[in-house]
């Protein structure tokens, strides 16, 4: 006999996370708004037709300048997420992605510096702007992929045990050391003159306080201190629809104002492909090109790369693995994954402050 049919359906994770009501993200392809999320709440699907589309409300945004009418749109389902997770407590530290809390948003940024107050400098890629934050205002950068936070917080948490572990045991070990250090003199009795002792107390109070001043840390200011010169080999981006997160290989022709340049691509040309294009290009979309210092076997799951693609690099993250050297690369600017071999792939890198720094693996070169 035939299995009896059934009208009831199995709720998918789009059911169960955008149901009317939900408190979502909410991403924007706006100018200004790129890399940014904004919390909202979940009012209707917006058409029968079309059941991947939202009508949702801001909590932050209005529509009148009283901020009493919140401003709603209808947006599509890829521009909508739950609300990120959060650790309780975390240490963030150099070369982290983070989201920073910022003008009522959620900015995706790299941490570029741990100041002594317990604050975190943020380099923001899109506006090439650096801010400094209180870890209050910081959660760990996570994405939203086939219904699943990657990396997810059961993850972290994990790798957060095994660092306090490690250290636990640093200290535990520098402790042992200390009280070596201390029974050590006391064995073999040996005394200090107290002119000594004195004269030492007094050259490391003067050794800290320069180590204070060398290291105060000084306000941010905008990443104009690079200089290029004739000739120099660089890599140029632009801000144009289509081509955000892309880096073209170029050459200075010749300086043209304060912090501006004339530039000539090496793989664009111009319409009727009679010379290679020249663009007048200002300092914040110039940036040497970066060192071939790190040789990758194996890209492994959610590594940053540039990707070679339309005679451009193109910043993506590895969504999948494949094999023979494939790898399944995603562009959040464009929303697209595409395939490409480990030939076409670099590790992405990050010129900030006149330093290449790598932000998956937290270091400058």
């Amino acid at each position: 006999m035939a299995p009896k049919s059934s009208n009831s359906k199995c709720k998918t994770p789009q059911d169960l996370h955008f149901k009317p009501g939900s408190i979502v993200e909410i991403s924007s392809d706006d100018d200004g708004f790129r890399g940014s999320w904004y919390v909202g709440t979940i009012i209707r699907r917006a058409s029968t037709k079309n059941p991947n589309k939202y009508l949702v409300q801001y909590e932050k945004l209005f529509n009148d300048k009283a901020g009493k009418k919140p401003l709603r749109e209808i947006l599509d389902l890829v521009q909508l997420r739950p609300v990120a997770p959060r650790e309780k407590q975390r240490k963030f530290k150099f070369g982290e992605k983070v989201d920073a809390y910022h003008n009522d948003g959620w900015w995706e940024g790299s941490i570029t510096e741990e100041c002594e107050d317990g604050r975190f400098a943020v380099f923001f890629r899109g506006t090439r702007e650096q801010i400094v934050f209180g870890e209050e205002d910081l959660r760990l950068h996570r994405e939203w992929d086939n219904g699943e936070w990657q990396p997810s917080l059961e993850r972290v948490q994990e790798e957060k045990q095994e660092e306090n572990e490690e250290e636990d045991e640093v200290k535990e070990e520098k402790k042992k050391d200390k009280l070596k250090e201390e029974v050590e003199p006391m064995i073999t009795k040996e005394v200090k003159p107290i002119e000594a002792m004195t004269e030492e107390k007094v050259s490391k109070g003067m050794l800290v306080e320069e180590t204070l001043i060398l290291k105060e840390v000084k306000p941010i200011e905008a990443m104009s201190d690079e200089k290029f010169s004739k000739g120099m080999p660089v890599e140029v981006s632009s801000d144009e629809e289509g081509f955000e997160g892309a880096w073209f290989a170029a050459t200075i022709v010749e300086v043209v104002g304060k912090d501006k340049y004339l530039i000539e691509y090496q793989s664009l040309r111009t319409e009727d492909d009679s010379d290679f294009l020249r663009e007048e290009v200002d300092i914040l979309h110039i940036r040497p090109r970066p060192p071939e210092t790190i040789v990758v076997d194996r890209f492994k799951l959610l590594d940053e790369v540039d990707a070679s693609y339309n005679d451009g690099w193109w910043v993506g993250v590895i969504a999948k693995v494949l094999a023979d050297s494939k790898y399944i690369v995603y562009f959040r600017d464009s929303e697209e994954e595409m395939m490409f071999r480990h030939s076409e792939l670099r590790l992405h890198q990050d010129w900030i402050g006149g330093e290449w720094i790598l932000p998956s693996l937290a270091v400058k070169l």
